[in-house]
């Protein structure tokens, strides 16, 4: 007899773990199943994100940028410190140790909220059934009345560059380097090349990033994208744009890269080279020829704005549906599945959607974008306010970037939020929340904000909008 659940979850990531605590709050008997094991071969839950993305990168960045604090601006402070070194392993390790406080923190909460855990691989059969092969390679059917899809994604391979996980790695590989490497090359200019390359960057690497687009960080407003490449060069990245990848060798230790410009052909070599150009989800051997559930040609499953299958009762969320693979976008399709299933009417805000780069100062945008308003032939008014103008960011020694909020120029609702600089997810949050309440420029220009924090920037760029800014001056209306 296979037993049975109300909701069987395949994938305890950000998406999958998520949902199958929200089932099991709302009363519905909820399995999830994992096949990821950590490093110590057990069992690890959190997906990507936990084990090896978002949080042990944050790890690094974090441990990274305080060593070159205490080797570049302590000065700047009044602080002296003589010779300041990095141990490598040590900050790997604290980094590990994190990770594994979190993934266990994941399976107390699946306990404490009744959601039975299974350790293997899970796939979809017809009539949704699910089969479970476990580690030791035995096999159990379970029945569900629901099914969701959670099954995340993994970096991209390129052939000109076959990852070792020695020479060559992956986003996976480089947050494990034991010693910092002197020459160290980049493939891909995107979220995770620009936070890798900037944590060993800081370590004393020299650092290339190779890009084979010709616009830099397209996703992001052109103002601050242009800020960013400016402030990201300054502090030593070398960022090659337009640069077309076409052969790596390896040799001994270090790997010699092939590449094309608008120059013509070039070589570079480096000891150690990271591939990050992007993230593919992980269908393999998810689906049964018979399960019903309809793919397209690059592995993403069909879903509608709810994420529902072509299969009735069938659910996938997080990097195997359309929209953009991060971490809190899986989490909260997990919410709104889970409450769907249970019989709410829930939705989600597709439009509002933060994200956010971790390098220093960071990258964060929610809305749309000055170009993307354009295109659309939308009248904007937009306002600016530079951190070199925030007693806050000038008192912390945090002064490079800006905030930018782009309004509607007839109605004066907010459209963008983008902003580069110290605690700028943060900030962009702060305008998620008014533009989820519809607010306008001027709402936010009339609310009261602390004085001295970060947070004014982004009030006197509302006030910006609109020709109001107090400590700066305003551009003339034309």
């Amino acid at each position: 007899m296979s037993q049975k659940f109300d909701v069987v979850v395949i994938g305890a990531g950000p998406g999958g773990y998520v949902a199958a605590i929200r089932a099991a709050q709302l009363g519905l008997k909820t399995a999830c199943i994992e096949k990821y094991q950590g490093k110590d071969g057990k069992t690890a839950l959190g997906g990507t994100c936990l084990n090896v993305g978002c949080i042990p990168s944050k790890a690094l960045l974090d441990s990274s940028y305080k060593f070159h604090e205490a080797q570049e601006s302590f000065n700047v402070h009044g602080i002296s410190t003589g010779d300041v070194k990095m141990d490598v392993p040590t900050m790997v390790a604290r980094k590990d140790q994190i990770v594994k406080n979190l993934t266990g923190g994941v399976s107390a909460l699946l306990k404490a909220n009744g959601v039975t855990v299974f350790e293997g691989h899970g796939k979809l059969l017809a009539g949704k059934q699910v089969e479970v092969t476990k580690l030791d390679g035995s096999t159990e059917t379970l029945a569900a009345e629901n099914v969701i899809l959670a099954s995340g994604s993994k970096p991209v391979d390129i052939p000109p560059a076959p990852v070792d996980q020695k020479v060559i790695v992956d986003s996976t590989g480089a947050l494990d380097f034991q010693t910092v490497p002197a020459r160290l090359g980049v493939i891909g200019a995107g979220v995770i090349g620009l936070e890798l390359g900037s944590v060993w960057s800081r370590l004393g690497a020299e650092v290339t990033v190779i890009e084979a687009m010709d616009k830099f960080l397209p996703a992001a407003d052109e103002q601050i994208s242009k800020e960013a490449f400016k402030v990201l060069s300054k502090q030593g990245l070398k960022i090659l744009l337009g640069a077309r990848l076409t052969a790596s060798e390896i040799k001994g230790e270090e790997v010699t890269v092939s590449f094309t410009t608008a120059e013509g052909e070039q070589q570079l070599t480096f000891d150690k080279l990271i591939v990050a150009v992007g993230r593919r989800p992980v269908t393999t051997d998810l689906l049964a020829s018979d399960s019903g559930v309809d793919m397209d040609e690059r592995g993403f499953i069909f879903v509608n704005d709810q994420c529902a299958t072509s299969v009735p009762g069938v659910y996938a969320i997080g990097d195997v549906v359309r929209g953009a693979m991060l971490a809190h976008k899986a989490s909260e399709e997990g919410v709104m599945v889970a409450e769907r299933i249970a019989g709410h009417k829930s939705q989600m805000n597709y439009d509002l959607i933060p994200s956010v780069i971790y390098t220093h100062p960071e990258i964060a945008w929610v809305g749309k974008t000055e170009q993307a308003l354009k295109a659309e032939g939308v009248e904007i008014n937009v306002g600016t306010f530079p951190f070199a103008a925030s007693g806050r960011a000038m008192a912390a020694n945090d002064t490079a970037g800006l905030v930018k909020v782009i309004a509607d120029a007839k109605t004066d609702r907010v459209l963008g939020v983008h902003v580069m600089g110290p605690a700028a997810a943060e900030l962009v949050q702060q305008g998620a929340i008014g533009m989820e309440f519809g607010t306008s420029a001027e709402d936010l220009g009339m609310m009261v904000f602390s004085h001295p924090t970060m947070s004014e920037a982004l009030h006197e760029a509302a006030l910006a909008v609109n020709g109001h800014a107090i400590h700066i001056a305003n551009r003339k209306k034309r």
